[in-house]
């Protein structure tokens, strides 16, 4: 099928011309005989730090084992250890800010898998040195940081990328094809949800507790940029996703997987509106924490050649709602979107659209499938590694892009403290404009001693 005003928007256009495939980007990379003794050719391995070492930490290390790890550092000595026994000719770190005085010079790239709240600090620390940096999503804690680190990343023209893995895969591109094919019309409406729960209401009163502070855990270095607090093991190493000064719930956990492929085939940008429902929830006496089931409505403007579009984010113990003829469908996804347009809909799972398919029946047995065009990189982590090493190389979720669709999930947590208003967002100038309090959380202030 072909020919529906759908078509891919002018922005997707350029990000792909920028782009070259990983065939290219190889038949670019200059030997080391070439440059002369003692010269790093582009082609050698990329010389990395890991600020952050467990959990998607060590996914990472794994994702770039074809790489050199030369230093670790981690506010927790436990884990840090841990990961040493992997890497025993690195150098280990507590403090990263310490590890970068020492090592930085032998960079060529940071990879940041810490905790919400400090990816900001501790990426800006690795750009300002003009390293290439790889961070795990969402970018950042607030809308702020997002776009400092962005405009630093354009500034000095670094290597970005934002760790959504299935940006990288073949059925995000396979779903961006269908929708620029015309599948299912012009898409009105989107339903995309996670139905984990990271609400913390009933530990609340925990708050208060005092504990010692591990000997193996910089408390104070953990806590970075963030209001400082007494320690619990509630927050390190227990759910600190579960609790706004330091994560940022289901929707920042999961938003930059699951809305991914709609962002990117739609052109969505920044919405002209936010509303959040959510029961049980208040706003001020837990506004620690989130609520255990959400429902989050952004309303997008009409840009270029799509009309204007509604996407609802559903989470924890509100579920994505089943159209009709998906009412008993077995493979209904608890993670993933239904996206609804004229002609029928597409159903997918997390991580780059998984499981991908059209519905109704009718729909998915009658359409012409389109040849596969997009460029399809190795892995996400390569994709990163190529831009490292090929400066003309773009890698796919890079800041320009993984920022914007972080601060959806931002602007998500900002409605929450204002359950049932419709808060009006103008992106260009990153302002609400009609609560003017509610901006005081596009900014929240820093700690004392910390700054981007």
């Amino acid at each position: 099928m072909g020919g529906d005003p759908m078509i891919r928007p002018s922005m997707t256009r350029r990000r792909f011309a920028a782009r070259s495939t990983l065939a290219a980007a190889s038949a670019l990379i200059v030997p080391r005989h070439v440059l002369g003794q003692g010269a790093k050719a582009p082609s050698d391995k990329l010389r990395l730090a890991f600020i952050g070492v467990a959990g998607r930490g060590g996914a990472n290390r794994d994702g770039l084992k074809g790489e050199t790890c030369i230093a670790l550092a981690d506010a927790n000595k436990v884990f840090l250890e841990k990961a040493a026994k992997d890497y025993p000719d690195a150098r280990v770190f507590q403090d990263y800010r310490k590890m970068l005085d020492a090592v930085g010079k032998d960079l060529d790239g940071v990879v940041v898998s810490t905790p919400d709240h400090t990816h900001a600090v501790a990426l800006m620390a690795a750009m300002k040195l003009g390293k290439a940096v790889y961070s795990e999503k969402p970018l950042a804690h607030s809308i702020y940081e997002v776009r400092t680190l962005m405009k630093t990343a354009q500034e000095r023209k670094i290597p970005t990328q934002l760790g959504n893995q299935g940006h990288s895969s073949d059925t995000i591109r396979s779903f961006c094809e269908w929708v620029w094919d015309g599948a299912i019309g012009r898409i009105h409406t989107i339903h995309a949800g996670c139905q984990s729960v990271y609400s913390a209401i009933g530990s609340l009163g925990k708050t208060g507790e005092k504990h010692e502070v591990p000997a193996h855990l910089d408390w104070d270095l953990w806590i970075g940029p963030a209001a400082m607090r007494p320690y619990n093991p509630m927050y390190e190493p227990g759910r600190w996703r579960s609790w706004s000064p330091f994560g940022t719930g289901v929707i920042g956990d999961w938003i930059c997987h699951v809305v991914d492929p709609v962002f990117w085939a739609l052109d969505l940008g920044a919405p002209v509106s936010v509303k959040a429902e959510a029961e049980g929830y208040d706003p001020v006496k837990h506004a620690d924490t989130y609520p255990r089931g959400s429902k989050v409505t952004f309303q997008f403007a009409a840009r270029g050649a799509r009309g204007p579009v509604t996407l609802v984010w559903h989470d924890g113990e509100v579920p994505i709602p089943r159209p009709p003829e998906l009412k008993d469908d077995k493979k209904f996804p608890g993670i993933g979107a239904v996206v609804l347009g004229e002609k029928g809909g597409i159903v997918y799972g997390s991580h780059g659209a998984g499981g991908l398919r059209l519905f109704p029946e009718d729909l998915a047995k009658e359409y012409k499938y389109p040849a596969k065009k997009l460029p399809r990189p190795r892995s996400h982590h390569d994709d990163w590694v190529q831009a490292v090493k090929n400066r003309s190389h773009m890698a796919g979720s890079n800041f320009d892009y993984g920022g914007p669709l972080t601060e959806l999930a931002l602007l998500g947590n900002i409605a929450y403290r204002y359950l049932g208003q419709e808060l009006k967002w103008d992106g260009k100038a990153g302002k609400i404009t009609n609560v003017a309090a509610a901006n005081a959380h596009v900014k929240p202030e820093f700690r004392m001693g910390w700054t981007l």
